[in-house]
């Protein structure tokens, strides 16, 4: 039996965030999280809150993020009509690292993963503009990037706006959230990185909008649903809990009902209610991995809480970070 958290059990780190969208951990105690003003922020594990942005006229709009082993760190941009993944460096240089696939520019990216081999997992939710124009159960034009060796290509099209994506720890499977299709998709790896479907989990109800993911050590994995605020996971069976359960009736009827009419806009995106501040990602961490971190679309913390399931080692868990 899984625990249900609530608001009461929350505590939270740092301040001043600005969407942060995405979070890592760090075996260190550190964390890094997403800075849509053009970069990330760190919250030391005394507190101290620090931020990175990137030097020079253009600056990303960051969603998603990686680590590297180096110090640095990818973001995606998701700006407006222009997407590609950067590289900030340590002193905040940014240079480019993966701006199109099968030579052709990417459009706005939602999220960048780094797997064990060093291999990067890029999504591109829509290829519509505005975006919005893709928060639609029937839109399919997301797609998965896989940047290897020098080499950008599609290894997945015809997602129902792609989020993250995240390798298995087994390394033999990739995992993507498809928002607006209220689906999880796995994919088994097969030959030089190409995409073979494998199964989809679909047993999403009113307001889950799958958007972040992340491994435990049971063999679980917990989806972070935005709108519905909860923290869903699913063991290797396919069966469901409710871990973190944020849910208020009134929002998700709001959300719901202009969903169903093909009415959904950015400025549904910018209402929250809460605490919750639109839960959108976890990471697990504590020095036992038993910390579940929750990252967000509109507050300004990252909330935490502790739970028994230990979290499964992600790729840069041992790294120092930026």
């Amino acid at each position: 039996m899984v625990d249900t958290y609530t608001e009461d059990d929350f505590s939270f780190a740092g301040q001043g965030l600005v969407r942060p969208e995405c979070v890592l951990a760090l075996a260190n105690g550190r964390l890094v999280v997403s800075n849509f003003e053009g970069g990330f922020s760190v919250i030391e594990p005394d507190g101290r809150v620090w931020h990175r942005l990137a030097r020079g006229a253009f600056r990303p709009k960051t969603n998603g993020l990686c680590l590297l082993p180096d110090g640095a760190v990818l973001v995606t941009h998701l700006g407006e009509t222009g997407g590609g993944v950067f590289r900030i460096g340590t002193g905040g240089g940014l240079t480019p690292s993966v701006v199109e696939a099968d030579g052709v520019a990417l459009p706005p990216t939602n999220f960048v993963h780094r797997d064990q081999g060093g291999r990067l997992w890029i999504t591109v939710s829509t290829r519509k503009v505005p975006r919005a124009l893709g928060y639609t159960a029937d839109t399919a034009d997301g797609f998965i990037v896989l940047a290897d060796g020098g080499r950008a290509r599609i290894v997945a099209d015809g997602l129902g706006f792609a989020n993250e994506c995240h390798v298995h720890p087994d390394g033999e499977r990739v995992f993507v959230n498809e928002t607006f299709s209220k689906r999880m998709s796995v994919f088994r790896i097969v030959g030089q990185g190409d995409l073979r479907l494998e199964s989809r989990i679909e047993d999403f109800g009113e307001g889950e909008f799958p958007d972040g993911l992340a491994f435990d050590a049971q063999g679980g994995v917990w989806v972070a649903s935005i709108v519905a605020n909860r923290l869903i996971r699913f063991d290797a069976d396919g069966r469901r809990s409710v871990v973190l359960d944020g849910f208020d009736a009134g929002h998700v009827r709001w959300y719901e009902t202009a969903y169903r009419r093909r009415g959904l806009t950015s400025d549904h995106m910018k209402v929250s209610n809460g605490v919750y501040g639109n839960v959108s990602s976890l990471a697990f961490g504590g020095a036992d991995l038993r910390t579940v971190y929750v990252g967000n679309l509109l507050g300004t913390r990252i909330a935490w809480f502790r739970q028994p399931a230990a979290g499964a080692p992600p790729p840069h868990w041992h790294f120092s970070g930026p």
